[in-house]
């Protein structure tokens, strides 16, 4: 049982936090880690402006509105108001599904905010950019990880990085604006305020919805920071009050008030659960490909030797991923095939990765990739995991291959490739950024894009922090 007085102004010990926190607080790994994010975030936000339909549909809306002429949209060009630039950019970075992962998408989440609003204020250096990116995501990761239920997105109805994201966000776009802790507790309040994010939005044809969660978040924490900095009052208490964020959002009376406010400034959680995404789909695919893959690689498995691949167990949200089967295995549309188990299993089983070219219309149609989707199925275990443990608190499916000759091998994974256990390699990133703006809507030459990775891996020397949106506009 939580002890009394458990959660006092931990709202407020937060936003005096996100107000006061300095480059010089931050330790290196927070610094790298921040880089590479501001690398992975720009590359999937553009590449979705060539791959994603939708992406010019956001695109056209923000152009077609006119306005001040402030803030980049990524992939396209021109400048919109900067809450507009950052609906288009925070929409863009999760609609190929290969941002990154911790507490939430907390990337998309904060580097378009902070881009966009650096922007917008001219002379903003790189010290200060990681700073605000930074403090960030230790804030929404800090609220993820404060919560004690299982799979709670799945349970509760909540996507986290939309819902948590207004927090997130107004913490990165209070730390550019210069608020101070007051002002900052009043942009979280005003976040608050416009909080949402119902997983309802994944069902059927709001699937377009899904991927625009950081945009609507995104946008959100722009207003609330600007209206703070201008005097609105926010709602007070939006963590501990008796209708703030856990009661009534997460339906629960205690989260884990240290996860919260322990350690602020000297602990920095992010560096322990966040992870990046070497394949471009849903991550509850992840543990699926990792195992596949490791069996494929083991027994030298080739498509022609799988008599069956069979999906065990897992999350309530390995399960939602995996039936009704027949639909899973003939995915209609990109978005379809990356919340797909069935189809990414067996594009891994076939070719031994996943690609961005896996989720276009000719990939869909793979007729090697469907045959193998039709020998994919799910088997449910007893029961799905009831209590919390921890950051590890997820239980992974079992992936078992059952062979023409009448072997069958079985793995579950223990580390994901891109998780703080398995990390990805500058090397990676740098391939994986290349990947994904040579789809840009506007081509980017070449040189640009090699001064932009440059300039990102020494962002802290920077001045102007923006010539990498200029290098890549």
């Amino acid at each position: 049982a939580e002890k009394a007085g458990a959660g006092r102004d931990a709202t407020r010990s937060l936003a005096r936090h996100a107000a006061t926190l300095v480059y010089d607080a931050l330790p290196p790994a927070v610094v790298e880690l921040t880089r590479q994010c501001v690398l992975d975030t720009l590359g999937v936000t553009i590449g979705a402006s060539g791959l994603s339909p939708e992406a010019k549909i956001v695109a056209d809306y923000v152009r077609d509105l006119g306005g001040k002429p402030e803030s980049t949209v990524l992939g396209f060009g021109g400048k919109a108001p900067a809450p507009w630039a950052v609906f288009a950019n925070g929409s863009l970075g999760h609609m190929l599904d290969y941002d990154d992962l911790g507490g939430g998408h907390v990337s998309i989440t904060t580097v378009p905010v902070a881009l966009a609003l650096a922007e917008k204020l001219g002379g903003v250096s790189g010290r200060d950019l990681i700073t605000a990116i930074a403090v960030g995501a230790d804030v929404m990761t800090r609220l993820s990880l404060a919560i004690r239920i299982p799979d709670w997105t799945m349970t509760e109805g909540w996507f986290a990085t939309q819902l948590l994201g207004f927090i997130g966000g107004a913490a990165t776009a209070g730390r550019l604006l210069g608020l101070d802790a007051e002002k900052m507790e009043n942009a979280f309040g005003i976040g608050f305020n416009q909080m949402s994010g119902s997983r309802q939005m994944a069902v059927g044809a709001a699937t377009h919805l899904r991927s625009m969660q950081a945009g609507f978040s995104g946008q959100g924490s722009v207003l609330a920071a600007e209206l703070a900095r201008r005097g609105i009052i926010g709602s007070k208490e939006i963590l501990e009050g008796r209708y703030g964020l856990f009661k009534t959002y997460v339906r629960t009376n205690e989260p884990d008030w240290d996860a919260i406010v322990g350690g602020l400034g000297t602990r920095f959680p992010l560096v322990d659960t966040h992870g990046f995404k070497v394949w471009p789909a849903c991550g509850y695919t992840r543990p699926t490909n990792t195992a596949v893959l490791q069996l494929r690689q083991e027994f030298n498995l080739q498509p022609d030797d799988v008599e069956s691949i069979t999906v065990v167990g897992g999350t309530r949200a390995t399960q939602l991923l995996s039936e009704p089967l027949e639909r899973k295995r003939r995915p209609q549309q990109s978005i379809d095939g990356k919340y797909s188990i069935p189809f990414t299993t067996a594009v891994m089983m076939v070719k031994g990765n996943v690609t961005l070219m896996d989720y276009t219309e000719q990939g869909l149609r793979d007729p090697a990739v469907l045959a193998m989707a039709d020998r994919v199925s799910y088997r449910a275990e007893a029961s799905f995991p009831s209590v919390m443990g921890g950051s590890s608190s997820v239980s992974r499916p079992t992936v078992e291959i059952r062979t023409r000759g009448g072997k069958l091998h079985t793995h579950q994974a223990r580390h994901l490739p891109g998780d703080p256990k398995q990390p990805v390699q500058r090397e990676f990133l740098e391939a994986k950024f290349r990947d994904c703006v040579s789809f840009s809507a506007k081509a980017i030459p070449g040189r640009n894009v090699e001064r932009a990775v440059g300039m990102i891996w020494e962002l802290e020397k920077a001045s102007d922090a923006t010539e990498i949106v200029r290098l890549l506009a």
